[in-house]
């Protein structure tokens, strides 16, 4: 008898990811029935990454990056897959067999999938906007749309799924067309997207912020002053919190608020030793 579609997607998955259906455990795998320690990211190839700041993530050779990104294109088409499956038994009235489809999905959510090298996820900071073009200037609008639409700065409409389709469409912007005058504002909305929206993601979203103004340095976003707060605040790396402070007061100037708070911190960074200094008993 001939395997129905989702039969055949299920066995295929069922080869490639243990663990996924009830009949397959990845218990016992690691030691202590625990996944060993690393920064991972969503099965479905999204925004939702789990990346701890002390790692380091420094590609081996050029092969390396081309076969993670393998991996993660692979990854992505097949959650894919599953979520069109899904809707279309749902359009079609198949009620078991999409609840067959969201249990996968929901399993699939629940797989340890590691982000080996940032390298093969952002792209190279040699990119520069150079051109107008109408077909990325579209996805930009539209990425702009679904961030507002996610409740971007109004916390209370906050809607992952949309922030998430967001940073989606600013990628393809940039993967599309890296010539784009806008490659360097999607960049930085990708960073805030990161910062702000989802959790354990700061050295994703400085490495957007960083893009931000390397693809050009007279992008009219706050990138640097935002990458220096989380050096400052979450990374805890005083030095680049300082270097990056500075070069708020010389390259963005135009927020006056920006300015102060960083020359504040400037100041307070600067003293920090001599503060913290515990006081001398008095003999």
């Amino acid at each position: 008898m001939k395997a129905t579609l989702f039969e055949k997607v299920t066995m295929t998955v069922g080869v490639l990811l243990l663990g996924v259906v009830p009949s397959c455990n990845m218990d016992g795998m690691f030691e202590d029935n625990q996944p060993p320690k690393g920064p991972t990211v969503s099965t479905d190839g999204s925004m939702d990454t789990r990346l701890t700041a002390s790692t380091t993530l420094d590609a081996v050779e050029r092969q390396e990056v081309d076969l993670v990104e393998n991996v993660l294109s692979h990854r992505a088409r097949y959650y894919q897959g599953l979520e069109d499956l899904r809707d279309y038994y749902r359009e079609h009235g198949y009620a078991t067999k999409q609840s067959w489809a969201e249990f996968e999905l929901e399993g699939l959510r629940r797989v340890k999938a590691f982000r080996y090298v940032i390298d093969a996820e952002i792209p190279s900071n040699q990119l520069r906007p150079t051109e107008q073009i109408s077909e990325a200037d579209a996805l930009y609008d539209q990425g702009r749309a679904l961030m507002k639409k996610g409740g971007y700065d109004v916390p209370i409409f906050y809607r992952e799924r949309s922030m998430i389709k967001a940073a989606d469409v600013f990628r393809e912007l940039i993967d599309r067309y890296p010539n784009s005058d806008k490659i360097d504002d999607a960049a930085f909305y990708l960073g805030e997207i990161h910062n702000k929206y989802l959790p354990d993601q700061e050295p994703i979203a400085v490495t957007w912020y960083e893009r931000a103004w390397t693809w050009d340095p007279q992008t009219p976003h706050p990138a640097r002053f935002e990458a220096a707060v989380i050096y400052d605040k979450r990374l805890h790396d005083r030095d680049r919190a300082l270097e990056l402070y500075q070069n708020v007061l010389k390259d963005e100037t135009a927020d006056r608020s920006d300015v102060r708070y960083a020359a504040r911190r400037i100041r307070q960074l600067t003293n920090e030793p001599l503060a913290t200094t515990a006081p001398l008993s008095t003999p």
